[in-house]
């Protein structure tokens, strides 16, 4: 990253949810790597383990420069994102940037065999957590300029969210959601100095497969045969890029695909 990038983001605080592993994790180094002097990073996640050794490890690659704070958080509990905000330190509270990347999928089925925990769950995560997330941390960005604000709001969506798929009705409604609720907060704060981003990345290898597919590995690995997919390193490279642009420039929806892929569906596969 450019030293025009790292100067834009020494001093800032940044909050990324669903920090432990994928997308997320990687955020965190890349945000710590591209300013390692001055930084605060805010890291949750369900598995609190995970977001400990992740501070570790960028202490030890960067320094002192990066302070990390690991905090337990299941965004898909409201009460939990309530008293977030009221349970930080005090020199973490005043919150730049927001990074509402936790999310999931879990399932392939087809309406009427749809387990409603599954839907819940995607539900509460992918969207009723994303926007407690945003009420929650969205007043103290508003508070800065004398009510004009500032600060970033960074929405993790999906290819999912544009194109619909056999398979994933819930998990692209929800996609869909995020997609909706961020182009209208963009409207919304159109007044402030708080910019609203969506980053949609095409297919990507983490442990959403994993996931989706209920910890069957066989099943997820089939998903990325024949194919070279994004890395996480690959999107969270895009969330810093757009935090580190000049005040004025709003990067606000931007879709990302590995080169095999030209839509939701459409994909080219290798003989394996």
């Amino acid at each position: 990253m450019s030293l025009a990038i790292s100067k834009r983001l020494e001093g800032k605080t940044i909050l990324i949810t669903g920090a432990s592993s994928g997308i997320g994790r990687s955020t965190a180094f890349e945000f710590a790597r591209t300013a390692p002097k001055n930084l605060k990073l805010i890291l949750t996640a369900r598995r609190v383990d995970k977001l400990h050794q992740i501070a570790a490890d960028i202490q030890k690659e960067v320094g002192d420069g990066v302070q990390v704070l690991p905090v337990q958080l299941d965004v898909s509990k409201p009460d939990e994102v309530r008293e977030f905000v009221g349970k930080l330190p005090e020199e973490f509270k005043d919150i730049d940037v927001l990074v509402n990347n936790a999310g999931l999928s879990r399932g392939v089925a087809r309406a009427p065999e749809i387990a409603e925990e599954d839907m819940n769950i995607m539900f509460d995560t992918n969207v009723t957590g994303l926007i407690n997330m945003t009420q929650a941390i969205l007043p103290i960005m508003l508070r800065r300029n004398n009510g004009e604000g500032a600060g970033d709001i960074i929405n993790l969506g999906s290819i999912a969210g544009r194109e619909p798929y056999v398979g994933g009705s819930i998990y692209c409604a929800t996609k869909a959601a995020v997609k909706s609720f961020t182009e209208s907060l963009r409207k919304e704060l159109i007044s402030t100095r708080i910019r609203v981003i969506e980053i949609d990345p095409g297919q990507v290898e983490t442990e959403f497969s994993i996931v989706r597919y209920y910890g069957d590995k066989n099943k997820a690995d089939a998903v990325y045969a024949g194919v070279t997919p994004l890395t996480p390193d690959d999107i969270a490279e895009i969330i810093v890029f757009a935090a580190g642009r000049k005040e004025n420039v709003v990067i606000a929806d931007l879709l990302v695909f590995p080169n095999h892929q030209a839509s939701a569906t459409i994909m080219h596969r290798r003989p394996t």
